[in-house]
C-alpha cells in the first residue's frame, strides 16, 4: 500500500465516548477513470477543508496523475494498483470497526470501497446521491465511461477484480435523472430503488431507506449545475439545502460511513477556485454523526 501513498500522515482517529466507532480520513487522489485533472485536484483541495473544519488528519492514498481519457478497460487497468490498496484499507479499518469518511476525485473509486462495505456490513443501506444511475455493464455502457459502471461492477453484473459483494436491493439511488434504458429496466423491474429529485425529498428518502444503516456516496453532479464545479452537468439536481434535509434524515439511522466524489478544483473553463464552505455546510449533519465530538458550528 505504501507505494500508492504519496503523504503519510500519522493518523489520529477520534472517539466521542467509549462505544463510539473511530473515525478515519481518507483522501484517495489517485487517477480512476479521470477526463481531466480537476477531480483529483478538488479532492485534495475538499479533503483538506473537510479534514481541518472536521479536527482529524487525514492519510493521503493515490498518486495523481496525467488523465488517459481511455475506455473503462484500460482505465481500469491503470487504476487498480491504487484501487487495490483502497480496497485493503477499508477492508482493515472497517474489521477494526472504524467509521470511514472518504474524499475521492471519481466515483469510480468506489469500485474499491462498495465491496468492504458490503461485506463488513450486509445490512446497511448504500445511499447513492448521483445524478446519473451508475448501474450500466460494459455490454450496456454507450459511453464506455467507467464512472458509469461501478454500482453493477460492485454487485457482480461484470467482473471488476475488486470485488462483487453488493446486492443491488440495498441500493437507493437519490437525485438520479439522467437514466440509460438499461439502469432504467433496473428501476422498472425494482430491483433498484430510485428517489427522484423534486418536494418532500427526505421525506421520500426516509421512507425509502428505514431504519437501516447507511453508507453514504454523495456525487456532486446530483446537485442543481452551478453550485458547486462539477465534470457533468444536469438540470434539475438538488439544491444546497435539500442536501442538507437529506443529510438530517440519514443522521436519524446508523450511519456506517461517508465517501465524497467529483468535486473539481476549479470551475470549468476558469482558473477561478471553488469554495468548499457551501457544500460542507449541507454535509454536516452527517459529519457531526460520524464524528459526534464535533459540534455544529
Amino acid at each position: 500500500m505504501n507505494d500508492y501513498m504519496i503523504e503519510s500522515i500519522a493518523m489520529t482517529t477520534a472517539t466521542a465516548t467509549a462505544t463510539s466507532a473511530k473515525l478515519v480520513m481518507t483522501i484517495f487522489l489517485a487517477r480512476v477513470g479521470d477526463r481531466n485533472p480537476r477531480g483529483m485536484e478538488g479532492a485534495a483541495v475538499l479533503g483538506a477543508a473537510l479534514a481541518a473544519r472536521v479536527g482529524v488528519q487525514a492519510k493521503r492514498l493515490g498518486e495523481p496523475q496525467a488523465p488517459l481519457c481511455a475506455g473503462w478497460e484500460r482505465e481500469l487497468q491503470a487504476a487498480r494498483p491504487a484501487l487495490f490498496a483502497l480496497a485493503e484499507s477499508y477492508d482493515q479499518l472497517l474489521a477494526a470497526g472504524c467509521t470511514p469518511l472518504t474524499v475521492m476525485g471519481r466515483c469510480a473509486s468506489a469500485l474499491a470501497t462498495l465491496p468492504p462495505v458490503a461485506r463488513h456490513r450486509p445490512d446497511a443501506c448504500i445511499v447513492w446521491f448521483d445524478a446519473h444511475g451508475d448501474s450500466n455493464t460494459p455490454a450496456s455502457t454507450k459511453s464506455g465511461y467507467l464512472g458509469g459502471l461501478v454500482l453493477a461492477g460492485a454487485a457482480g453484473l461484470w467482473e471488476s477484480g475488486l470485488g462483487c459483494d453488493l446486492n443491488l436491493s440495498n441500493i437507493v439511488l437519490v437525485g438520479a435523472r439522467d437514466i440509460d434504458p438499461a439502469e432504467q429496466a433496473l428501476i422498472d423491474a425494482s430491483t433498484l430503488r430510485l428517489v427522484p429529485p423534486g418536494a418532500d425529498l427526505a421525506a421520500r428518502l426516509a421512507e425509502a431507506v428505514g431504519k437501516r444503516a447507511v453508507y453514504v456516496h454523495i456525487d456532486c453532479d446530483v446537485l442543481e449545475p452551478g453550485l458547486v464545479p462539477t465534470e457533468y452537468s444536469v438540470a434539475g439536481g438538488l439544491s444546497l439545502a435539500d442536501l442538507q434535509m437529506a443529510c438530517k434524515t440519514l443522521a436519524d439511522n446508523e450511519v456506517v460511513g461517508l465517501e465524497v466524489a467529483e468535486f473539481e478544483a476549479t470551475w470549468t473553463g476558469t482558473d477561478k477556485a471553488a469554495s468548499t464552505a457551501e457544500l460542507i455546510e449541507a454535509l454536516w449533519p452527517l459529519i457531526t454523526r460520524l464524528h459526534p465530538t464535533k459540534s455544529p458550528q
